[in-house]
């Protein structure tokens, strides 16, 4: 909205209607020099058609009878010709030349060539074309690298349950292993694992897409803490890990998915388990957040564990993003990330290598209200996997 009258909302001490002054200080610079060039251009254009009339009405009088004088006025139009033909020249080239090659790098990003780049070149609006043509030519570099590692990523993935599952399989066919439930048991541990990461995959897919529905419905933060932890305690014994609960009595319940929030726990404990020494402990919390933001739980899963590297903290929730040692798919952390702000909450990471690491979730009490989540439960995806 520009002009009229000034809003009941907008602050008293800014003017109105709003100036973006960088915007008008350089619009200022390029009238300058288009008005410049432009007077310059008149110049010429003028010059060249005076000189033509004065020598039109110089011949119909007969001034022009001596010599010198012809010469010289004939010179100074033709001076003048050529640097109009000149000018004209250099102002169609600096206009055709980037032209010309932002085409070409057009052409090479439709032929697949993303690593196609115009050059900023020419008049502003040019320049500002070719920087489009630029951003979008680098993102779509960066989508195909992406795409391509996540192929190879999956494929890797997937490569190692499908191994077990055929040299059993070929071992029990061949009469190598007998049938038996111990010689079933590798099948059936990869097929789980196959399961999981189709699962992970399905899951991180619907939220880059912006699929990702949920089911929202009172949950109970206490009960889906419980619930989730009763069936790691087995795996946590038999680790040598303690697996502590610490619910606090003002841990107020939630409006969201319960399977996707419970997958979020599980997620977290998993990990935690994985990376925690025998006699080591894991806990997780939850609570009242902080007075600052008193309508919102927290989750916290903390180990006392090995912790994540430096060089690595910063880039864990991206998809297949893991350590050198971990069995994971890579894929937990950005899920956990991605079903937490479907929530509309917050995710944040803590670690130091040898010290553990701590996971602070915080959910709003109550579902967000927007255009696009309203009604269906859809939340429109990130556009970016970190």
């Amino acid at each position: 909205m520009r002009g009229g009258r000034r809003p009941p909302w907008w602050p008293a001490d800014q003017p109105w209607p709003p100036v973006d002054r960088e915007l008008w200080r350089h619009s200022r610079k390029r009238m300058a020099r288009r008005f410049g060039c432009f007077v310059a251009a008149a110049v010429l254009l003028l010059g060249g058609v005076g000189t033509a009339l004065l020598w039109l009405v110089l011949s119909l009088l007969g001034v022009v009878g001596s010599v010198p004088f012809a010469r010289s006025l004939s010179g100074f139009g033709v001076l003048l010709g050529i640097v109009a033909v000149v000018v004209t020249a250099a102002w169609l080239r600096r206009l055709v030349v980037p032209g010309e090659q932002l085409v070409a790098a057009a052409r090479r990003i439709e032929s697949g060539d993303y690593s196609a780049r115009a050059p900023v070149r020419g008049p502003s609006e040019l320049r500002a074309v070719a920087r489009a043509v630029n951003s979008m030519s680098a993102k779509l570099e960066a989508e195909e690298v992406r795409r391509r590692s996540v192929l190879a990523d999956v494929a890797h993935e997937l490569r190692t349950p499908l191994t077990i599952i055929r040299g059993q399989a070929e071992a029990i066919a061949d009469g190598v292993y007998a049938a038996e439930p111990a010689q079933m048991m590798p099948i059936l541990a990869a097929t789980r694992t196959l399961e999981k990461l189709v699962e992970d995959l399905r899951t991180f897919a619907l939220a880059e897409t912006g699929s990702l529905r949920l089911s929202r419905e009172p949950v109970d933060v206490a009960v889906l803490v419980h619930e989730t932890l009763e069936g790691f305690r087995p795996a946590a014994a038999a680790a040598g890990v303690a697996l502590v609960e610490d619910v606090a009595a003002d841990a107020a319940g939630v409006e969201g998915d319960a399977a996707r929030l419970s997958s979020v726990v599980a997620n977290l404990v998993s990990n935690a388990l994985r990376h925690t020494r025998a006699g080591g402990r894991v806990r997780v919390a939850a609570g009242a957040a902080p007075p600052a933001d008193a309508d919102s739980v927290e989750l916290v899963v903390a180990d006392d564990g090995e912790g994540i590297a430096p060089d690595l903290l910063p880039r864990v929730f991206d998809r297949f993003v893991k350590g050198a040692a971990s069995p994971g798919s890579g894929l937990g952390l950005a899920i956990v990330r991605d079903v937490v702000e479907a929530h509309g909450g917050t995710v944040g990471l803590e670690s130091e290598p040898g010290r553990g690491t701590t996971v602070r979730i915080r959910l709003p009490r109550h579902a967000p209200v927007s255009p696009e989540s309203a009604g269906d439960g859809v939340r429109p995806g990130p556009q970016n996997s970190k």
